[in-house]
């Protein structure tokens, strides 16, 4: 049966509920607060760890605080990570504002613009966009549960599969090389100071944004093992929200089996795992990646060094 278009459109805002992270969230109300990051000298983190608090946006975190090998410390207000903010609600860009970010970079591209909305943003802060290729997740993956077919769905998304596309595309973060200068362009605008105070996001804040903060992580001196705890916070952050999507698909009827969806919801130790094989296998190195890989000079390297420690 074909749909009509407010049916289409409403299977559209549902689907895309799956990839995004802008759902209100019970307890994120009033004005942004930032959780610190823990005592000095560790390299542990906490589910809260710089998060600040959007009804909006779920997933916005300071990235200072975090100790590198040497004892340097990542400076707050610098740069940021985050979701889409397209659903910011006008007490959301009053908080924001007092971030003062000079730019906000957006991973997401232009199919998810168009769907999810384009960025809320304060007054003056400068949109940057930055598309990176999700290989055709987001469109396959609205194609496949918007159909309502449980076979279709169950095709695309299991028996593993759903993982495995999730581990393909970490290991194109590395190999494309579209995707590579995209996250060499944040890290050199970083370095050179450029639209400081700084943040980026894709559209659930977690894959695309998720390997960009691992890589500024490292490049800045932070351990491995902190840099890969950074990452996996999304999934504790997320997790009501991820919660209520699925609860939403199966209500619907959108989806018999909603749990089909939470390798894509999910941030694993293995996608990462994925980008960091390959980076060493192309490159040699985790820091042969940041050089031949990306591009970046010892000169800039130690500027974003510079500009990120105290």
């Amino acid at each position: 049966m074909r749909c009509t278009p407010n049916r289409s459109r409403t299977l559209t805002r549902a689907v895309t509920a799956v990839l995004s992270t802008t759902l209100v969230v019970t307890g994120c109300s009033g004005p942004a607060t930032r959780s610190p990051h823990p005592a000095v000298g560790s390299h542990e983190t906490s589910p809260a760890a710089g998060r600040i608090a959007l009804k909006g946006a779920v997933n916005v975190r300071d990235l200072g605080g975090y100790r590198t090998d040497d004892g340097k410390q990542l400076r707050y207000g610098v740069v940021f990570r985050g979701d889409a903010l397209g659903k910011l609600t006008p007490a959301d860009l009053t908080a924001v504002s007092k971030l003062g970010l000079g730019s906000v970079v957006d991973f997401r591209l232009p199919l998810e613009v168009r769907t999810d909305g384009a960025d809320r943003l304060p007054e003056g802060v400068s949109a940057v966009a930055l598309p990176i290729d999700d290989t055709g997740l987001y469109e396959r993956t609205t194609a496949a549960i918007g159909s309502r077919d449980p076979a279709a769905q169950q095709k695309a998304l299991g028996h593993g599969l759903g993982a495995a596309t999730m581990r393909r595309i970490y290991r194109t973060f590395v190999t494309e090389a579209g995707a590579r200068r995209q996250f060499a362009r944040v890290l050199a605008s970083v370095a050179d100071g450029k639209g400081l105070p700084l943040l980026f996001h894709c559209t659930s804040g977690k894959d695309r944004t998720g390997w960009m903060s691992y890589v500024l992580l490292r490049a800045a001196g932070v351990p491995a093992r902190t840099a890969e705890a950074d990452y996996l916070l999304s999934n504790g952050i997320r997790r009501t929200a991820d919660m209520r999507t699925r609860e939403g698909l199966r209500k619907s009827g959108i989806m018999r089996d909603p749990q089909l969806i939470v390798p894509l919801q999910e941030v694993r130790k293995d996608y990462l795992g994925a980008a960091l094989t390959e980076a060493g296998r192309r490159y040699g190195s985790f820091g042969a990646y940041l050089t031949k890989g990306l591009g970046l000079d010892v000169g800039t390297l130690r500027r974003l060094r510079a500009r990120l420690l105290r």
